[in-house]
């Protein structure tokens, strides 16, 4: 038989509560989302407290244990502008590595002879 009493359990969860709630605004995105307006740094979407779990924090320099408390390694994404940001870092990621410089020159020129062909139609 447990000698607590309804009061001390209702006290218990209520501090672990409380606890729990300051653990998580110390976190990096109860942080930004205190700190910067609930919009979008790239498409300018709008958020309210209903779609707020599709804002995201994205870390500039996709160091996710960079927090400064200043927030200013920190920009607020929607999810799919954070996507769009972490596969243009993997491209660009993928295309470094490789051992062997790409020549990215092309003998096509799509616009070769484009000004001839507007002279002509004056």
């Amino acid at each position: 038989m447990s000698s607590e009493t309804s009061s001390d359990k209702l006290d218990r969860v209520v501090a672990q509560a409380r606890s729990d709630a300051e653990k998580r605004e110390k976190g990096y995105r109860e942080r930004a989302l205190k700190m910067y307006p609930w919009v979008c740094g790239r498409c300018s979407r709008e958020f309210s407290r209903e779609n707020l779990r599709e804002l995201t924090v994205h870390h500039r320099d996709h160091n996710h244990d960079n927090n400064p408390p200043d927030g200013s390694n920190w920009e607020l994404l929607c999810i799919y502008c954070h996507d769009n940001e972490h596969s243009r870092y993997i491209d660009s990621e993928y295309g470094s590595t490789t051992s062997e410089k790409q020549d990215h020159n092309t003998s096509h020129n799509p616009f070769a002879g484009l000004a001839d062909m507007l002279k002509e139609k004056k």
